[in-house]
């Protein structure tokens, strides 16, 4: 008989399809919040008007916004921001963006609570992987909590970790604490037709992926089958319908929906497999933006994996809507059709490059977790060369 455990997080609400600066206001009102900091998207602050939004409806509760966090959330932007917002006094954290964003904001309030000034005093708090095995430090949670409103489809901010980049090492690290996941999301449809499509559309096959690599994970339930082919429906209706027409809230609602339900599995325990830890190591050590990792890597894993789980790869398949049909060729296909990448070397990876990538995702301990055992670099590298 299956056991398990699934451990929630500690966040409150999700609020959608209603305006973004009217619910961050509300939130602001439950939590009694008097110092709201706003960590935002370089071009959301620059050359829209949806911070200027929030600027207005917080009136003097609105305590400042930094707009410089990189792709992958690197460790000096992280302590600036939160140095920045120390110094305006914050006492509620509002991340407006993408993914970087979003987990910049959850290692921001590791900070503001643990007076972390610099890089180095980030490293205490870090998950290590050791012989397969992550190794999660224990701290104190933070008081300043935050309150998420992304504007891309990775939908890290469900998670209770947040993957930072030591730039010095071209490392993503994990920095993981059920405290540390925003109090509250808010999904506002609206404010996403601002995202390049390249972002939105990539970042959605991001969220395919997590419900991809649930439904087949070793830790696979009736719970998380749920939910994570449910998330495969919804996102593969609503990003063809976004391709099609980018000014369809409702269908940018829907694409929301199932990158919300692609983490289900994810937040409660749920171990993934080789597409996402190599997509970690593609992100940090080669600067491959998250979604297009994900592009590129999920039907070669599927290959890989397939002697090991065919039947229930047709189940996503049938999700999908193309039953009968093998599921890389599905997920191909599908991420073809939205003009993404499906070569690694159509994303900058060098070939030479290779074997560092596949020594370093012997770092990541969802490398151990897929399906088809892992256990030595080469079998990273077979993957890897299948998908240059």
């Amino acid at each position: 008989m299956q056991s398990g455990t699934m451990v929630f997080t500690a966040m409150k609400r999700v609020i959608f399809g209603k305006r973004a600066a009217d619910a961050i206001v509300a939130e602001a009102d439950r939590l009694g919040a008097k110092r709201v900091f706003v960590l935002s998207g370089g071009t959301l602050n620059r050359q829209t008007d949806e911070i200027a939004k929030v600027r207005a409806a917080l009136g003097d509760r609105f305590a400042g916004v930094f707009d410089h966090m990189p792709a992958h959330s690197p460790r000096d932007a992280v302590v600036a921001c939160a140095n920045a917002a120390r110094e305006a006094g914050c006492d509620l954290l509002v991340t407006f963006g993408g993914g970087s964003v979003t987990d910049g904001g959850k290692a921001v309030t590791i900070c503001l609570e643990h007076d972390i000034r610099d890089v180095d005093g980030m490293e205490p708090f870090r998950s290590v992987v050791t012989d397969g095995k992550r190794h999660v430090p224990d701290f104190r949670a933070p008081q300043v909590r935050q309150i998420a409103v992304p504007t891309t489809l990775s939908a890290g901010e469900f998670n209770a970790r947040a993957g930072v980049t030591d730039t010095r090492l071209k490392l993503k690290q994990s920095f993981m604490h059920r405290g540390i996941v925003p109090e509250s999301v808010v999904l506002d449809p609206a404010v996403t037709v601002h995202t390049p499509e390249w972002l939105w559309l990539s970042s959605g096959v991001r969220a395919v992926d997590h419900a991809v690599e649930t439904y087949l994970s070793l830790d696979a339930n009736d719970y998380t089958d749920g939910t994570a082919l449910q998330a495969l429906r919804s996102l593969g209706d609503g990003l063809a319908r976004v391709k099609a027409d980018p000014d369809d809230l409702d269908a940018r609602l829907r694409c929301m929906m199932g990158a919300w339900l692609s983490m289900v599995g994810i937040v409660t325990g749920t171990r993934l497999g080789a597409s996402h830890a190599i997509g970690h190591i593609l992100g940090g050590s080669a600067g491959v933006p998250h979604g297009h990792t994900s592009c590129v890597m999920l039907p070669y894993v599927l290959d890989y994996n397939l002697p090991v789980n065919a039947a229930r790869q047709q189940e996503i398949s049938v999700a999908m809507g193309r039953p009968g049909t093998a599921a890389s060729k599905v997920l191909d296909t599908f991420i073809a059709g939205l003009g993404m990448p499906r070569r690694l070397r159509e994303v900058g990876v060098l070939e030479p490059d290779l074997p560092r990538l596949a020594e370093n995702c012997m770092l990541d301990d969802w490398t151990f977790s897929n399906p088809r055992k892992i256990e030595k670099a080469e079998q990273v590298m077979e993957i890897l060369k299948a998908s240059y």
